[in-house]
């Protein structure tokens, strides 16, 4: 089949396409024929060698998120059938293919079927940021209807679905962006106060709208510097969440605000077979909520094919997306 492999970490040029193996069925598993993919943070990283231990072996075909049609089904697999059509974040990182190529092997547990509203090139924008705003809302945070959430980089790839999630959970919703452009979509998106974090500093919008108490939760989708705007921003026994937490910080405010911190990283269930399961039940009730129009990706309008994953890769690192990076099979 062919592929988008690595033969070694590097800049954005160093993918090629070849032809390679088509995998092997598993029990357990089903092959996809791909038709679609996104790029996130992780697949930068991965591609650059900044986090090799999660790296999969050379070469190398990288990409989390798929969605395409089921072509085969392994042994002891009933919930899927050949032409099916499935989403997931499925491989792409240690022991596992990625989906940038014709064909992905995927483990069952960690698809669900893709929402019939939604395109193939949409649903390849969900998995992997749905699966994390999710597990960082719900699991870690504890989301309750009527808490005052603040939610930074509304147009960001978790940011703008945890917008979602959390307005369908009852919360009062805040979040952060940085144009007008943005705020917008924010608003669209379902968030009741939007903040241009560019024009008014932490302690004044946390004075504008908490009257100085704090958010109950914050949710950092951003990291480095923010995380710490984001312990100002919590009120005392409040709640942070993060997905990006790979640096140093000044833990006092902290301790002086008694908070909890929980960090979010998505991975570690898929590198951990035992763990599979639980992100396919998280994506069977995210492809509901799809099907309800309680949920929608927000996809850039910059479209790429397989064979411009260079450019998309790219794209990605300029910082000039809003939503997510998509890329169609043209193969």
């Amino acid at each position: 089949m062919k592929a988008q492999i690595i033969q070694s970490f590097g800049e954005p040029s160093v993918f090629q396409i070849n032809e390679i193996s088509k995998p092997e069925l598993k029990p357990g598993h089903v092959l996809i024929q791909v038709k679609a993919t996104s790029v996130n943070p992780i697949d930068t990283k991965v591609r650059a060698g900044a986090v090799p231990a999660i790296a999969p072996e050379f070469p190398a075909v990288l990409h989390g998120d798929v969605s395409g049609l089921v072509s085969a089904v392994g042994e002891g697999v009933t919930e899927f059938k050949v032409g099916d059509e499935v989403f997931g974040c499925a491989g792409g990182f240690r022991g596992t293919g990625g989906a940038l190529a014709e064909f992905m092997l995927a483990d069952v547990d960690l698809l669900a079927h893709k929402p019939k509203n939604l395109t193939m090139e949409e649903a390849a924008a969900l998995p992997l940021v749905a699966i994390t705003a999710w597990e960082a809302l719900f699991n870690r945070a504890n989301l309750v209807p009527g808490q005052d959430i603040l939610i930074h980089a509304a147009t960001g790839g978790v940011g703008h679905i945890a917008i979602q999630l959390a307005k369908w959970k009852g919360a009062k919703v805040y979040t952060t962006a940085s144009s007008q452009e943005k705020l917008e979509i924010g608003t669209r998106l379902g968030a009741d106060v939007t903040i241009n974090y560019r024009a008014e500093s932490v302690h004044d919008y946390v004075q504008k709208y908490t009257d100085g108490k704090g958010f109950d939760v914050v949710f950092d989708t951003v990291g480095g510097e923010n995380l710490d705007r984001s312990f100002e921003a919590a009120a005392v026994h409040g709640t942070v969440a993060a997905i990006a937490t790979r640096s140093t910080h000044d833990l006092s405010p902290v301790h002086s605000k008694g908070l909890s911190l929980h960090v979010t990283f998505m991975l570690l269930k898929i590198l951990n077979k035992d763990m599979h399961k639980h992100y396919g039940e998280i994506l069977k009730k995210v492809s509901r909520l799809v099907e309800e129009e309680q949920l929608r990706p927000l996809v850039d309008p910059n479209i790429f094919t397989f064979d411009e994953i260079s450019k998309a890769h790219e794209y990605m690192e300029s910082g000039k997306a809003i939503g997510k990076i998509v890329l169609k099979n043209n193969w």
